[in-house]
């Protein structure tokens, strides 16, 4: 019996999903690690660390599952985040840590170009918004804040590419993943010699450019030993998180309908021909394969943010009891009116992208009275993370028809948030039982290259999505009352967002007094 594994390198962990040939799971597991936020601004993780627990979770579960039912693995394959950096020299050693999609630090090199004729060029030609999240405005960062480690860098990775060079010792990055770095021209898929020279570096300096289903090499022969693996199973390069997760949704290209992913952070998704223009320079276009992008918007602020609430708020004593307040604060706020009653949430604690694409976004509780109390702040806060939601919705409205939604994501799936989404979208939402989109995307991809579909036109059909949410048109009227408030507030404090993170900038290290 031949099997599938699944990779998927997460914002705080990974996934290993083992899938029989019919796209069953044959069983899972995941491992954590850290993200590092020392400063405002900051988020770093170890490569190591990652790299480390990749192998171990993948070890365990071929040992649990595969090994011992004597299933043949026939390939694994990989997806991942996007927007990561991780300088590496000569002999592939990292230098510092890698940076993360959620680093703002690029703020300055970020707003320039995009208040340029060159950042407006690249905009086109790369599909990737002009924001810090861009690997084209770290890498220049790096250039101007921190010129040793550009100086011995030999080439700039994704997350993925390293750990797939620690496997195999091939350099290569997969169309999609290069296509969110703000250097790759999606109309040509080449590397973009006007983004390179911005940049300050050669496309030498970059991991080889390969389509979703190229096999990277064989694996390591220490890791065939120690992994009980053959010379022969296939290492797909795959693709990334969020082109998987609208693939495992089960959307067509060209079709009315779209994805939204709620994990950590989160993004709304449309999958089609022909890229998605826009002047304001607000949505990414992703390329999965010829002549297929996946085009939206995506936030900083997701489940990870409710998770920051949970941490604060929630009555738990170590982080394993995490998931079971996460479910007593949900059945809190399920008996507070709809609305908070008027008490708002943004949810920009991170900084944000989409809809308003400003890094200096923060957060704020907003409509306080005397008769608020705790249950309040947790249903706000979810109705919060998911106006967000909504409001790249209504901007992805603006250029494609949006009928119906699939959601995806461990926050996203959960009952009490997939109702709030089809009220407050007023929309129909289809939920994946299993809840993980991203994995079985990844088996599609797998399958595909195997010959067991023979194309990701043709794979909708297989990612079934029974659970619906139907909206409620009552419901819908007061969320769309509050969700005006919420929109007008995002616009009205810019200014005022920009003061408040000078100020912590500023006083992130206060002197201490005498």
């Amino acid at each position: 019996m031949e099997c599938i594994i699944t990779i998927e390198l997460g914002t705080n962990g990974v996934r290993v999903f083992a899938y029989d040939l019919h796209g069953c799971i044959i069983g899972s597991m995941k491992g954590h690690y850290p993200t590092f936020h020392t400063e405002p601004d900051h988020s770093e993780q170890d490569p190591e660390q990652i790299f480390i627990t990749t192998l171990y979770v993948l070890k365990n579960i071929l040992n649990e599952y595969i090994h011992p039912k004597k299933y043949k693995v026939a390939s694994i394959c990989f997806c991942a985040s996007m927007h990561s950096v991780l300088a590496v020299d000569k002999n592939g050693n990292p230098i510092g840590n890698a940076i993360t999609w959620a680093d703002n630090r690029a703020k300055r090199e970020a707003q320039e170009l995009r208040d340029s004729q060159l950042g407006k060029k690249l905009y086109e030609l790369t599909g990737t918004p002009i924001h810090p999240m861009s690997p084209l405005v770290k890498i220049a960062w790096i250039r101007n804040r921190d010129a040793d480690r550009f100086r011995l860098t030999s080439k700039f990775l994704s997350i993925k590419s390293y750990v797939i060079q620690q496997l195999t010792g091939e350099y290569m990055i997969d169309y999609s993943i290069a296509s969110a770095t703000g250097l790759l021209n999606i109309h040509t898929v080449h590397w973009e010699d006007d983004a390179l020279q911005y940049a300050g570096i050669t496309a030498n300096q970059l991991a080889e450019l390969v389509p979703v289903f190229t096999k990277a090499g064989k694996l390591k022969n220490a890791y065939q030993q120690s992994l009980r693996l053959s010379a022969d199973t296939k290492i797909l390069i795959g693709s990334s998180d969020g082109c998987m997760a609208t693939l495992g949704d089960g959307i067509k290209k060209g079709e009315e309908k779209a994805s939204i992913t709620i994990e950590d952070s989160g993004a709304v998704r449309v999958m089609g021909p022909n890229i998605l223009k826009d002047e304001q320079m607000r949505f990414f276009n992703y390329l999965l394969t010829d002549n297929c992008y996946v085009s939206g918007g995506p936030t900083n602020n997701g489940g990870n943010i409710f998770e920051w609430f949970t941490r604060q708020f929630g009555e738990f004593t170590n982080p394993f009891d995490m998931e079971s307040s996460i479910e007593q604060l949900m059945d809190e706020a399920a008996n507070v009116p709809r609305g908070s009653d008027g008490l708002l949430f943004l949810p920009y604690l991170l900084g944000e992208r989409a809809p308003i694409w400003n890094a200096n976004a923060r957060g704020a509780y907003f409509g306080l009275n005397i008769k608020h109390e705790r249950r309040h702040f947790i249903r706000a806060t979810i109705e919060g993370i998911l106006y967000e939601i909504y409001s790249i919705g209504k901007m992805l409205s603006e250029r494609q028809t949006i009928n119906s939604l699939a959601v995806n994501g461990s926050f996203g799936t959960i009952p009490f948030c997939s109702q709030l989404i089809a009220d407050i979208f007023s929309k129909p939402v289809q939920v994946r039982q299993p809840f993980h989109s991203v994995s079985f995307g990844a088996y599609l991809l797998s399958a595909t290259e195997m010959g067991i579909y023979t194309s990701l036109d043709n794979v909708a059909a297989v990612a079934e999505m029974p659970n619906v949410f139907k909206p409620n048109e009552q419901h819908h009227t007061i969320y769309a009352d509050y969700f005006c408030i919420f929109e007008r507030l995002s616009a009205k404090l810019f200014d005022e967002f920009e003061a408040i993170g000078n100020l912590q900038q500023k006083y992130a290290h206060p002197i201490k007094p005498l």
